[in-house]
């Protein structure tokens, strides 16, 4: 049982003073919960009070506080199985727990550090003693949570520039992060007259009409499941097949282009404006991977992201072209224009089709 003796209440001069903090006082002797709350409230903390062990688990499953004071000897549940539960969930784990105990029982202190608690009162209570060590407790938690936070902004900036399972590999420690992918569709999409009308509006007028445009194009990849792997000025590069395998990443990346044509027509009536979109579509084997040591950048290499790419720059404004790699899966679902041949510099001859509309 928790026990008292008077003391001075004046602070530690040294101590950090936190923020005012919630604090759970767990034991089963209303004298000795009021012996430890009336100090904590007094120096500024909110208190809230668990008769028991099955109680105090109710407690923080409602509302985790920020400290637990956990008497040891309790009806129903004792500290030890409190203190346990609460360490095994990855919920709670992260509360500091300051177990009550007599100094001279070794073995009560020995059972406590096993069952996961943070720190010891000793008993008799020495109230100036559990001031300072929930003082330090709760600014621990405070730095922790804080941490987390950080934490939290930093993945997701991470999986802002980088697909999840990619990045999901990088936070477990891989560095050289490559891969090679035997069956993929790469579509390329170059936004028509955005330069000339670039050279009409102001900076953040060109800068805030892309992030629209871009945005919209992530919504509708994420949509058809593709991964968008970059924008390179004004153009758009997307990929599926990669970070999750499906059979149907042709059938998804033309009806994406489809979209994504639509979705510029859109924009061009809400701004008055005449943008098109010039697609090119390729599947086949790509390697894929992460490159930077400051900056990362997920990209993708091979003859199927060259070939997407020349379909994209031999293309037409509003106009959708793929390679016969990518026809052959789509022939039966789609109509096509017929087939014509592509001679660009550097590369032998290659079919080419333009993707009209779905059968």
């Amino acid at each position: 049982m928790m026990q008292s003796e008077t003391q001075n209440l004046k602070p530690a001069a040294t101590q950090p003073a936190p923020d005012r903090g919630f604090v759970l006082v767990v034991d089963d002797e209303e004298q000795n919960r009021s012996l430890l709350r009336d100090p904590l409230e007094a120096r500024g903390y909110e208190i809230a009070e668990a008769e028991n062990g099955l109680q105090a688990l109710e407690k923080v499953a409602g509302r985790p506080p920020d400290v637990i004071l956990l008497d040891l000897m309790m009806p129903k549940m004792d500290g030890f199985e409190v203190c346990r539960r609460l360490k095994k969930d990855s919920k709670t784990a992260h509360i500091p727990i300051l177990m009550a105990t007599a100094l001279s029982e070794r073995k009560e202190r020995l059972m406590g550090i096993q069952a996961g608690a943070n720190d010891f009162l000793t008993k008799p209570i020495d109230i100036q003693d559990v001031i300072l060590r929930v003082d330090n407790a709760v600014y621990a938690k405070q730095l922790h949570d804080q941490l987390q936070v950080e934490q939290e902004k930093s993945e997701q900036l991470l999986l802002s520039i980088l697909p999840k399972p990619i990045a999901e590999r990088m936070k477990n420690g891989e560095t050289n992060i490559a891969d090679s992918y035997p069956d993929v569709t790469v579509l390329l999409a170059d936004l028509v007259g955005f330069t000339s009308l670039s050279a009409h509006i102001g900076p953040e007028q060109i800068v805030q009409l892309l992030n629209e445009i871009f945005s919209a194009f992530d919504l509708l990849a994420e949509k058809h499941g593709l991964e968008t792997i970059k924008t390179i000025g004004d153009a758009y590069m997307v990929a599926g097949g990669i970070s999750f395998p499906r059979p149907d990443h042709a059938e998804a990346s033309a009806e994406l282009a489809i979209n994504l044509r639509e979705e510029i027509e859109r924009l061009n009536q809400q701004y008055n404006t005449s943008v098109r979109l010039r697609i090119g579509i390729c599947t086949g084997p790509v390697v894929a991977g992460v490159i930077g040591c400051r900056r990362f950048a997920y990209d993708l290499w091979g003859e199927t992201v060259n070939l997407a790419c020349c379909l994209e720059a031999t293309g037409e404004a509003g106009k959708i072209q793929i390679a016969e790699s990518t026809y052959e899966r789509l022939k039966h679902k789609y109509h096509f224009e017929p087939k014509h041949s592509i001679d660009v510099k550097g590369h032998d001859p290659f079919s080419a089709y333009w993707l009209d509309k779905r059968t």
